[in-house]
């Protein structure tokens, strides 16, 4: 499947690699079925037919044949830069592994492979036929090749500790700063701000109209952005703009992708503006900020985000200094993706000892489209986190945790955090994986903006805004993370309960930020009731996450829940029941 979703965006402009050559180790049998009851076609590589491949079958039992193939792929690829595929029709001579038996599924098929000569035994009794070598000269290779292995193989009786850096592609040389033993040493983030001409810079660049036709309604968009760079602040389409930007400035490439990144699903983002007039002539405002700049790559994807999270998780893995974005159409989107989740990026390092930067955007949040476009499913990224959820961590760094986490878990508020967050992906000293439930209503929300001094020179991330003023004689401390936030402090305005529950944002999930999570629960009294708010079901969301390594800092103190009830359905598709939903969460919020 991942191969035919690769094939047919082989020729799109952002994922053509030039040609790639397709060798299929084509056994017959998977596991126990027969090719007559695995395809509709003869062929296994009839699906490179859809971007008319050639396609070459040759016998594995020839060796000589299968060089002749492989030759002229090879000098297919390179004289015209496009896909082939070398079909090698082989069998396996022990079924699935050494210890199966496969002739309780296929035993005429195997009756004739035990009775073939191994390809080693006929290729050398043809040479030998054909006095092209001795029994002597095979004699001396095998021997030859023997000790190769065997030297490998006691080699590696001695190696105690994989390294990271033995597993690195070349462009990742001397990316990390290690001790005398090769060993990657752990080093602080330095912050992560931007020197305000910079982003003054990019922000008129950004907003400034282009010289081409542009729709009348994109013209009124860029004279909203140019009044927001005037008064000094960022919505969050300009406040990722100016971490890109910057980030371009500075010699990183960024490369996005995804069903409508260009646009923006939401049609917020417009960094790909069209001319009304001309048929393919476009103009995209980050890609002109300066000569020096590096190259700024925003392309709408093929509608397979399995095979293109796939070929974003390899670029990333080859480049350290890419920052490589995929972005959901729909967070849930993420779903037809998800052995590309599930088997590399959740635990590439653990498994493959490769580390990467990828970061995925997943469009979360409950506004009562239904249960296909409110939920990203942000229980399943926090089961797969490997923190420790009995521990404090006590004196343990964030830059240390930061190390030892297999990925990074944000739902972020502000414009400011989502552009340290993206910078730090690059400033970091290291390379994590960054999942980030983006808005939507938040897109557009007037409250929801950030000045350029929060994201100046010197700032930082915050994993955690704790709430503002002097709460500490509050009734209630509710922790929330992402939209339901501002869903929360208007519903408290209108109430007029500012002075009696306090709201403290957990902008950063995993790894769990314990050491600014104690002295914020520090500010207040041992009465103050502590609660978590969450705008999901009760069995999805953050809850069951961060029920554990919030209680172990309250001590006999319990912390309860604000929320929905639990439900199969990721959100429901009535309109009534969603208010309904709405109205009793926001009841147990303000309950003192």
């Amino acid at each position: 499947a991942l191969v035919s979703t690769q094939s047919t965006g082989s020729d799109l402009p952002s994922y053509s690699t030039g040609g790639t050559i397709h060798i299929v180790v084509n056994n017959q049998v998977g596991f126990t079925t027969d090719p007559r009851f695995s395809r509709s076609s003869p062929y296994c590589t009839d699906v490179a037919k859809v971007v008319n491949a050639p396609i070459f079958h040759v016998n594995a039992d020839d060796p000589e044949a299968v060089m002749h193939v492989c030759n002229i792929a090879a000098n297919w690829r390179t004289d015209w830069g496009k896909d082939v595929v070398v079909d090698l029709v082989c069998y396996r001579r022990n079924g699935h592994n050494e210890s199966d038996e496969p002739s309780f599924t296929q035993p005429l098929m195997y009756k004739r492979i035990k009775s073939k000569s191994t390809v080693l035994q006929k290729y050398s009794q043809q040479l030998l036929d054909e006095s092209v070598v001795t029994q002597q000269d095979i004699d001396n290779e095998l021997a030859s090749f023997d000790k190769i292995l065997n030297d490998a193989y006691n080699a590696s009786l001695a190696i105690t500790k994989m390294k990271l850096t033995d597993w690195l592609d070349s462009p990742w040389d001397n990316f990390f700063e290690c001790d005398s033993n090769k060993v990657p040493l752990i080093l602080p983030t330095p912050p992560t701000g931007a020197p305000e001409d910079v982003m003054q810079k990019v922000a008129e660049k950004f907003s400034e109209e282009p010289p081409i036709q542009i729709h009348s309604g994109l013209k009124r968009v860029l004279k909203l952005r140019r009044k927001m760079v005037d008064a000094g602040e960022a919505d969050w389409a300009l406040g990722e703009a100016l971490a890109f930007g910057s980030l371009l400035l500075e010699g990183y490439h960024v490369r996005v992708s995804g069903q409508d990144v260009e646009r923006g699903t939401f049609s917020h983002r417009h960094h790909v503006l069209h001319d009304q007039e001309t048929d393919g002539k476009i103009y995209n405002p980050l890609q002109n900020l300066s000569p020096e700049q590096q190259k700024y790559s925003v392309s709408n994807s093929s509608l397979s985000e399995f095979g293109v999270l796939g070929f974003e998780l390899g670029f990333s893995q080859h480049n350290p200094n890419s920052l490589v974005i995929w972005e959901a159409q729909f967070g849930d989107f993420f779903n037809t993706a998800q052995p590309i989740v599930d088997q590399f990026i959740s635990s590439g390092q653990d498994k493959w000892y490769r580390q990467s930067g990828i970061t995925m955007l997943l469009p979360h949040g409950f506004e009562g489209m239904g249960p296909e476009h409110s939920s990203a499913r942000m229980e399943r990224f926090l089961q797969m986190c490997d923190d420790n959820e009995d521990s404090t961590y006590e004196g343990v760094s964030m830059d240390t945790q930061l190390w030892d986490c297999n990925w990074q878990i944000m739902n972020l508020t502000t414009p400011a955090n989502m552009f340290h967050a993206l910078r730090r992906q690059m400033y970091m000293k290291m390379r994590k994986p960054l999942i980030v439930f983006t808005p939507k209503s938040l897109l557009r929300h007037p409250r929801a903006r950030s000045k350029f001094s929060e994201m100046a020179t010197g700032t930082s991330f915050k994993p955690i805004i704790p709430e503002e003023g002097d709460l500490s004689n509050a009734k209630k401390l509710v922790l929330c993370a992402g939209k339901v936030y501002y869903d929360l402090i208007d519903e408290r305005e209108k109430a007029g309960l500012d002075d009696q529950i306090a709201i403290t944002r957990v902008e950063q999930l995993h790894p769990f930020p314990h050491q600014l999570l104690k002295e914020e629960l520090a500010r207040y009294g041992p009465n103050t009731e502590v609660c978590w708010a969450q705008e999901e079901h009760k069995n999805a969301g953050a809850w069951t996450f961060v029920k554990p390594r919030i209680q172990n800092h309250l001590g006999d103190r319990k912390i309860s829940y604000v929320g929905r009830s639990p439900a199969a359905s990721a959100a429901t598709g009535n309109k009534k029941l969603h208010k309904s939903e709405y109205a009793s969460m926001i009841k147990d919020f303000l309950k003192l």
